[in-house]
């Protein structure tokens, strides 16, 4: 797959996973995070956007241009 205009997000989990929805605690670890504070790069791609928007009580998201 192509990336999208090279941009990135950069998503931190600022809140637990415990107690939340099945669904919630699949989309987290979707985005790749494990545990609190955990931060990572994905790619900013209408998938992710959906995962994200999901769960966005529980991230902070950064959007990073990588026009390298």
């Amino acid at each position: 797959m192509s990336e999208s205009n090279g941009k990135r997000l950069r998503v931190t989990l600022v809140r637990s996973t415990n107690g939340r929805l099945a669904s919630h605690k699949a989309c987290v670890r979707g985005l790749g995070l494990r545990r609190m504070n955990h931060t990572v790069e994905v790619e900013d791609t209408p998938c992710t956007r959906g995962m994200v928007n999901k769960v966005s009580y529980m991230l902070r998201v950064e959007e990073i241009d990588n026009a390298a």
